[in-house]
């Protein structure tokens, strides 16, 4: 059995409740920041933790926080990014759901680290039941004196506030979220400034995800060190992983960095293997936006290593043999599957996402969209497959956010390891309707 820290308590009846959070151990690392550590102390525990963004990008959490700007009379803030919209993923909503005391709890010491007294949870607009389990439990830590005016009598003052968004994609990008906030329409900003210096209202800003958040409060509790004994390498500690598609056991599991992905794919404890015993084709390990990985990669680097369910070993080989751990949405795929089918739909959803700031993706990802539902149903033609790739080339690095990058990369890697998959669509049209939809042929799209 892995180490448990962030669900090692998620079976407890009524956890979401302040009386029985606080009575399993429930803001005992507030009282141990607050009593015994100082701001920069609980920095350097987040530091030494090897902590990484587990919103996608992997940053390490500790040199983010270092680069916060301090001026003289200028507010900070910290912004937590539970706008949880990337296909696939659902663990920072479990989390909020079943635990949103420990989210809060890492919210203080956060804040704490950092200097700021206001703070604010900017959660999607489509998971309102859990906006009021927050508001709940935020005015329950109110009435308990852990949010506030001289939080346990040390002259620390926090005011921490819930938002809803609109539902919106490319409000994940935390610039997006910062105009959002601001009652903007929700486009990222042309980066430098970054927020740590110019954020939320031109002021100092953090933007951490729910789970990076959560994870401060066994940080605190154990220690830096401690915490960075578990998992291997520069991947230290736990990730929550949100499992879906063909396996037998889909739900929200959390394992210790490391661990290989075959034994979180057939282990009973995880996935317990592929549903009805088919055959894996592939999987898509870090959420819609990371590339694809065929069946002979995913248990295997190209390099004949193990691969494991960590940062380095799932991006080994590059976009060429790898992908990313990305927001840890992990996606199965059996022998049934369509690629082709499978790579509009992630398309589909990028191109009704993108904001439209930028012509490569607001153009780019609805030509992929339009070229992919042609060859899916019957219609493409062999040059299709290389235009989508040219497609690609030219949206990604070429967008203000990685919106853009997240659209064009699913692309490529079905075209790189399935291409035969868009020939056979191409090649055998009525075979292709008739075996995936039961159809006859669409009319075309004119593209």
């Amino acid at each position: 059995m892995g180490k448990k820290l962030l669900l090692d308590k998620i079976q407890i009846e009524n956890l979401s409740s302040y009386q029985v959070y606080r009575q399993n151990g429930g803001y005992e690392a507030v009282e141990k920041a607050l009593k015994k550590l100082t701001p920069d102390e609980v920095l350097e525990e987040v530091k030494k933790s090897g902590l990484r963004g587990r919103g996608g990008a992997g940053f390490p959490t500790g040199m983010k926080w270092s680069f916060i700007a301090k001026p003289e009379g200028v507010p900070r803030y910290l912004l937590c990014n539970a706008d949880e919209s990337e296909p696939g993923t659902f663990k920072d909503r479990f989390l909020m759901e079943k635990n949103p005391h420990l989210l809060i709890e890492g919210m203080i010491l956060s804040s704490y680290a950092l200097g700021c007294n206001t703070a604010y949870i900017y959660i999607r607009g489509e998971f309102m039941w859990i906006m009021h389990i927050l508001e709940k439990a935020i005015a329950e830590a109110y009435a308990n004196g852990w949010l506030g005016t001289n939080i346990l009598g040390k002259g620390y003052n926090l005011d921490l506030y819930v938002s809803p968004g609109a539902g919106a994609y490319i409000c994940g990008e935390e610039t997006a979220l910062i105009e959002s906030l601001e009652g903007k329409r929700g486009n990222p900003r042309i980066k430098p400034p970054f927020p740590a210096v110019k954020g939320l209202w031109q002021c100092p800003t953090v933007v951490n995800n729910v789970e990076t958040l959560a994870a401060v409060v066994p940080i605190i509790n154990h220690g830096g060190e401690a915490y960075a004994s578990v998992g291997i390498g520069r991947s230290t500690g736990t990730k929550l992983i949100s499992a879906c598609g063909n396996i037998s056991k889909p739900g929200v599991y959390e394992i210790e960095m490391g661990i290989s992905v075959e034994e979180f794919i057939y282990s009973d404890e995880y996935c317990g293997g592929i549903k009805d015993g088919k055959r894996i084709k592939a999987c898509v390990p870090g959420g819609s936006s990371v590339p694809i990985l065929p069946h002979y990669l995913i248990t295997k680097t190209a390099t004949g290593t193990e691969r494991l369910m960590s940062y380095e070993s799932l991006s080994e080989g590059g976009f060429a043999s790898g992908s990313m751990l990305g927001s840890g949405g992990f996606i199965v795929y059996d022998e049934d599957q369509c690629i082709v089918r499978n790579t509009w739909n992630f398309t589909r959803f990028y191109h009704h996402e993108s904001c439209g700031q930028c012509s490569p993706c607001r153009e780019g990802t609805g030509w992929m969209e339009k070229v992919l539902h042609r060859i899916e149903y019957g219609h493409g033609q062999m040059r299709d497959i290389d235009l989508l790739w040219d497609v690609q080339k030219k949206i990604e690095g070429n967008t203000i956010c990685p919106l853009g990058d997240a659209a064009a990369w699913p692309v490529a890697s079905a075209i790189r390891h399935f291409r035969e998959e868009f020939e056979w669509h191409i090649n055998e049209p009525e075979l292709c309707l008739k075996q995936n939809y039961g159809l006859v042929k669409e009319p075309a799209i004119t593209v």
